[in-house]
């Protein structure tokens, strides 16, 4: 890397910012770097506005549409008031509602638990924290898979372990299932609580790795504080830790019941919304009336429909965001008096209303939740009241041997649940078909052999699957890259007009759920060709990739020292040189962590390859992967062998790249 000082251009001393009264009309009106400004946003703005903003409002249009066989014709809001009687859409929306709140809480319980662990814990917590990060890291199709064959009736090792134990007629007994053994994705009391559980195992690592970033950032002295002034350890908890969290806990849990609520890949990997509807969220009714049955109209009026709910979930995203970042205005009038109360009784309201949503819209399920998460916090209070008596009455010994020992068993139970399923696929994925068939040896193969690999590549076209998937990968990547360079650093140093709202606007269209749009990018690939081909994936990924990285490059380049820049600008270099020679160089750590986010989202997308991807020829492994299984047929083996290649990668590139990703992140999120 050549310095700064080596530039060909002559050393002289730069002038200063030019006054007021030096600009021209268009630098007062539109800001004094709006010419570098436009450039380096163009790539950007363009594939925002064309591949998302455009197909909003496209959607909007499509949605007073309807198709009378070749012919498509106005109707006006007809395919919104046929939703009042449609009872599919109804049932739709109570399954996206209940399944995304149910998943938020005992994400929240079990992520909080995690990370109060991790937290005290003095080694290994880097191996610890990177094993619990496998479920978050490993492709969708492959969690899919290893639950979908974990829970089998019949074949699965979830009833064989829970028979052998004892806790399977247990279960039966205290009619958390309704007999035994349990068909817990055939049964239609049991398909909706089993699909839950699984985004709960995947979505855990996320919560704990914020939750513990957040506890990291709570000033030890309030601890001592609170220890000095006799406060007991629930009451540390209580009065110090969770309003430490409570920022931190708004925003994650927003940002992930705004991912869980349009959630399609999990669901239609698992059940396909089955059996009956129990399952079927609302994006997947969307794509069944649009994809299926060719009826634009109706299916984009359901993703629309449930727009103000999303818009919610986002406007307290962002504020909160907005807030954390120091950019929220500053109120001009005296608060009423009771706005203090009002504002400390809202979140409680809230939860009241959402917990007699949940009893009138899942009654089996909300007393069965209530009875797994009731055991799990008395457990966890009973430990808490024996270390604190011992604590009381001078046992510090004795407490501290007590909670090291729950701690290790907890942490023991968590990587038991957490790593089981990534398990189970390694020694599937080497074993024999006869072992996989007979159910021998379950837990360990005996002989190790690699015939499930050899009949994956012989019986299947995976070598072009994953080519298809290098590729496509790659070139969006490349694109979100670059243009995310270019705009980040527009958005962090240039001073030009609309530059705040720009910023929100792409971090709004980063939420924007991919339920919304493809449909609508459907429509435009089959207008313009592009249908069936991979340029439909490396054009429309960038949709959920761009945004986010975006923003997060945006708050990179705004924590480098803006004195570096002005320095290599009095040495003669122009804006565009010191971003080339001083600003990428200094910001290879959010860079790094961009190209390893956008590559992974790429490596895993499932809904927009599945709409978009029909032919063989350019199927992406998640869709490759699915394509697999035909009916009642699961290629066990292969697919455990398929899941292995599919995730190997992806863990390779967190485990080197986990320094830059938490690097990146971390000071990305704090100024963007």
């Amino acid at each position: 890397m050549s310095s700064v000082r080596s530039a060909p251009a002559p050393v002289t001393r730069a002038s200063p910012p030019p006054g007021p009264g030096s600009l021209t009309k268009a630098q007062r009106w539109l800001g004094r770097d709006w010419r570098l400004a436009a450039l380096f946003l163009g790539p950007t703005a363009v594939l925002v506005g064309a591949l998302v903003l455009v197909p909003i409002v496209r959607s909007i249009v499509t949605s007073t549409t309807e198709r009378h066989g070749q012919d498509t014709v106005f109707v006006g809001l007809d395919n919104y008031l046929a939703l009042a009687g449609d009872e599919q859409f109804r049932t739709g929306v109570v399954n996206s509602f209940v399944f995304t709140a149910y998943a938020e809480v005992f994400k929240v319980v079990l992520g909080l638990a995690a990370a109060l662990l991790l937290h005290r814990l003095r080694h290994g917590r880097a191996l610890v924290t990177g094993l619990l990060l496998m479920p978050w890291v490993v492709p969708t199709v492959v969690t899919a898979f290893s639950w979908r064959s974990l829970l089998d009736p019949i074949f699965g090792s979830v009833n064989t372990l829970l028979t052998a134990s004892g806790i399977g007629p247990l279960l039966a007994g205290a009619h958390l299932v309704d007999g035994w053994p349990a068909g817990w994705l055939s049964d239609p009391s049991l398909a909706m609580p089993s699909v839950i559980l699984v985004n709960v195992w995947k979505g855990v690592p996320f919560f704990t790795v914020c939750f513990l970033a957040g506890l990291k950032a709570i000033p030890a002295d309030q601890y001592e504080a609170a220890t000095i002034d006799g406060a007991s350890a629930w009451q540390r908890f209580v009065h110090v830790t969770l309003p430490g969290l409570r920022h931190v806990i708004t925003v994650t849990v927003t940002l992930s019941s705004i991912w869980t609520f349009n959630n399609f890949d999990l669901i239609w990997l698992l059940t396909q919304g089955g059996p009956g509807d129990v399952t079927a969220p609302y994006v997947l009714v969307a794509y069944s009336k649009a994809i299926l049955q060719l009826q634009y109209g109706a299916g984009v009026a359901v993703t629309l429909v449930m727009l103000p709910i999303i818009a919610a979930l986002v406007f307290v995203l962002v504020r909160m965001l907005r807030q954390d970042a120091g950019t929220r205005p500053p109120r001009r009038t005296r608060a009423a008096p009771w706005i203090g109360p009002a504002r400390k009784a809202l979140p409680w309201a809230g939860a009241a209303v959402v917990t007699g949503l949940l009893a009138w819209a899942s009654p089996q399920i909300f007393w069965k939740a209530a009875v797994v998460l009731g055991v799990i916090l008395l457990i966890a209070a009973a430990v808490g009241r024996v270390v604190s008596g011992l604590q009381a009455h001078g046992g510090r010994r004795a407490s501290s041997l007590v909670s090291g020992w729950g701690s290790g068993v907890a942490l023991a139970g968590l990587l038991a649940f957490v790593l089981g399923p990534l398990y189970w696929i390694a020694v599937t994925a080497f074993k024999s078909e006869g072992q996989v068939v007979t159910r021998e040896h379950d837990l360990w193969p005996t002989p190790w052999t690699l015939e499930q690999f050899g009949a994956l590549f012989t019986n299947q076209p995976f070598g072009r699957w994953y080519l298809n998937t290098l590729l496509v990968s790659a070139a969006s990547t490349a694109v979100a890259l670059i243009c995310a360079a270019l705009g980040g650093y527009a958005l962090a140093r240039l001073r030009f007009r609309g530059a705040q709202g720009f910023t929100v606007t792409v971090l709004l269209t980063y939420v924007m759920p991919g339920a919304l749009l493809f449909i609508p990018l459907y429509q435009l690939l089959i207008g313009v060709r592009l249908a069936d081909s991979m340029w439909s994936l490396v054009l429309t990924y960038p949709t959920f990739t761009l945004p986010f990285a975006t923003w997060l490059l945006a708050g990179y380049f705004a924590s480098i020292p803006a004195e570096l820049e002005e320095a290599a600008l009095v040495d003669g270099c122009t804006r565009v040189q010191a971003f080339r020679q001083v600003v990428l160089p200094l910001a290879k750590p959010g860079l790094l962590a961009v190209a390893l986010f956008t590559l992974t989202n790429a490596w895993n997308e499932f809904l927009f390859a599945f709409v978009f991807i029909t032919k063989d020829e350019y199927k992406t492994l998640p869709v490759g992967m699915q394509s697999m299984i035909a009916g009642d047929v699961v290629p066990q083996g292969q697919l455990a062998a398929a899941s292995l290649l599919v995730s190997i990668p992806v863990v390779v590139m967190y485990a080197f790249g986990q320094r830059f990703l938490t690097e990146g992140l971390t000071a990305g999120a704090v100024k963007g």
